[in-house]
C-alpha cells in the first residue's frame, strides 16, 4: 500500500512539475511557435499575426498574382502554407471544368452514307480536371506544376516549370508554360469571360495542299521552353523566349537543326507590353475584382523554324487591347500568321492568314457578367476572298461563397464574300455553324 502511495505521488510531483514548467516557459514557447521560419495557414489565422500594412500588401499580392495560369495564388479559395515573411509560399490548387455542349454542323464534309449527322461532339465533356500547386521558395524563386486529368498523352502534364527572379526587372523561367502569344491564351485559365476560345485562334488554316502533316493555327499556347521576362517601372513587360515549337502534347526533345537556315528548328517569340497604371492581372472577369483601373497594350511576334513536321516556316505576330474598368472589361486582339513550305517540299508559294476579336464584359449585379464577342477570320489566306465571323454571346453567375462559376453560352459562325460556292464550303469545313454550352466550374 506504501509503495502504490509513493508511485501516485510521484506521478502528481511530475505532472506538477510539466504544469509549473509550461506556464513559465509559456511566453517563450509562444515565441517560438511564431518564428518566421514556421509555415502558416493563410486566411484568418495567418492574417491574425500580421500588421496592418502587412495585411494591405497581401491583400493587393493576392488580387494580381496569377502566375500559375490556372487561378490567383494566395487568394481566398482554399488555403496556402507560407512563412510569415513571404519567401517560402506552398499552395495546393485544383480547377474542375464540367460542360454540356451542343454542336450543328452544316451538311458541308458530312457523308451521310457513313451516317455522319448534322449534331456532333455534342453532350458531357471535362476538359479540365487539373490538380497541382504552385508557390515560391527563398524569396527568388516562384515553381507551378500541374496535371489535366481530363487530357490525354503529353498533355496530362500541363505546366511544370520554375522561375528565377535576380529582380523584378529580370527573371528566368525554364520548364512547360504558355508561350508569349495573344492575351486569350495567357489570361489566367479560370478568369476567361467565354468558356471556349476565339475560333480564329484555334481553327487550322485552309491550304491548297494535301499534306496531312500541315494543319496550323494562329494559336501556339503550350510549350517547353526557357524565357527572359520581367516588368520595368512597373508599366513595361517584356518576355523573350526559345521553345520547341511541338505544343502541349510533347514533352520530349524531338527538334534539330533546319536544313533550309541551319538554324535549331525552334521556336522563338516575344512579346512587350505597356501596362500605364501598373501590373495588369491576366483575368477577364472576377466577381472580387469590379474596382480595378488597369490597362495593357502589347505587340508579339514568334518564327517556327522548320514547324509542322519538317514542312514550313510559321511566322506569327499579334497586337492587343486589354482595359479593366470597374464592372467593364475590354479586350481587343489582331494577328498576322505567313506560311512558307521548306525547300524539301518544293513549293514556292507561300500563304497569308489574318485574324481578330473583340469582345467586352460587364457585370450587372455583383455576381452576374455578361458578355458580347466578334470574332473574325481570313481562314483560306488573303489570295482567296471570303471569311469566317463568329459572333457570341455569354452570361456568368458567380455563386457566392462557394468559389463556382456557372457560364452560359452560344456562338454562330457564318461565312461571307467569297467567290464561288465551293470556296464559302470549304472555308468552313470542320467547323460547327451554331455552338451551345453550359459550363459550371469549381476552383480551389
Amino acid at each position: 500500500m506504501k509503495i502504490i502511495n509513493l508511485r501516485t505521488a510521484a506521478v502528481l510531483l511530475a505532472v506538477c512539475s510539466v504544469s509549473f514548467s509550461w506556464a513559465d516557459n509559456r511566453e517563450e514557447v509562444t515565441k517560438q511557435i511564431l518564428e518566421p521560419t514556421d509555415l502558416q495557414f493563410s486566411n484568418d489565422m495567418k492574417e491574425t499575426l500580421l500588421p496592418e500594412d502587412e495585411k494591405a500588401i497581401n491583400q493587393d499580392e493576392k488580387k494580381y498574382d496569377m502566375e500559375n495560369g490556372v487561378l490567383p495564388i494566395a487568394d481566398d479559395r482554399g488555403f496556402t502554407l507560407q512563412s510569415q515573411d513571404g519567401n517560402f509560399v506552398f499552395k495546393p490548387y485544383l480547377m474542375l471544368q464540367s460542360n454540356l455542349s451542343y454542336r450543328y454542323y452544316d451538311d458541308v464534309g458530312l457523308d451521310k452514307a457513313y451516317n455522319q449527322d448534322n449534331i456532333a461532339n455534342s453532350g458531357f465533356a471535362v476538359p479540365y480536371a487539373i490538380i497541382g500547386f504552385t508557390g515560391k521558395a527563398f524569396g527568388k524563386i516562384d515553381y507551378n506544376i500541374c496535371i489535366n486529368a481530363a487530357a490525354s498523352g503529353g498533355a496530362i502534364l500541363q505546366q511544370a516549370w520554375i522561375d528565377y527572379a535576380v529582380s523584378p526587372e529580370l527573371r528566368f523561367r525554364a520548364g512547360k508554360f504558355k508561350t508569349p502569344f495573344t492575351s486569350a491564351y495567357l489570361t489566367t485559365l479560370g478568369e476567361t469571360l467565354f468558356p471556349f476560345l476565339p475560333t480564329s485562334l484555334t481553327s487550322s488554316v485552309i491550304l491548297p495542299y494535301s499534306l496531312n502533316a500541315v494543319t496550323p493555327s494562329v494559336g501556339t499556347g503550350f510549350d517547353l521552353g526557357v524565357e527572359m521576362h520581367g516588368v520595368i517601372n512597373k508599366k513595361f513587360g517584356y518576355e523573350v523566349g526559345i521553345f520547341n515549337g511541338t505544343g502541349a502534347a510533347v514533352n520530349s526533345a524531338t527538334k534539330g537543326l533546319s536544313d533550309d537556315n541551319h538554324l535549331p528548328s525552334l521556336l522563338y517569340a516575344g512579346r512587350f507590353t505597356f501596362m500605364p497604371n501598373g501590373p495588369m492581372p491576366m483575368t477577364q472577369g472576377n466577381a472580387k475584382m469590379q474596382d480595378l483601373d488597369k490597362m495593357l497594350i502589347g505587340v508579339s511576334a514568334n518564327y517556327n523554324n522548320e514547324a509542322e513536321s519538317e514542312s514550313t516556316n510559321d511566322f506569327r505576330a499579334g497586337v492587343e487591347f486589354s482595359w479593366l474598368k470597374g464592372k467593364w472589361s475590354f479586350t481587343a486582339e489582331g494577328y498576322y500568321m505567313h506560311i512558307g513550305f521548306t525547300d524539301r517540299q518544293k513549293i514556292s508559294d507561300s500563304y497569308n492568314f489574318w485574324g481578330a476579336y473583340g469582345q467586352i464584359g460587364y457585370f450587372v449585379a455583383p455576381q452576374w457578367q455578361l458578355g458580347l464577342r466578334y470574332d473574325w477570320m481570313d481562314r483560306n489566306g488573303s489570295t482567296k476572298d471570303g471569311s469566317i465571323n463568329s459572333p457570341a454571346v455569354v452570361v456568368n453567375y458567380f455563386v457566392p461563397n462557394t468559389n463556382i462559376k456557372i457560364s452560359g453560352a452560344y456562338q454562330y459562325t457564318g461565312r461571307w464574300g467569297h467567290d464561288t460556292q465551293i470556296d464559302r464550303d470549304l472555308d468552313e469545313l470542320g467547323l460547327c455553324t451554331h455552338t451551345a454550352m453550359i459550363m459550371m466550374q469549381y476552383a480551389f
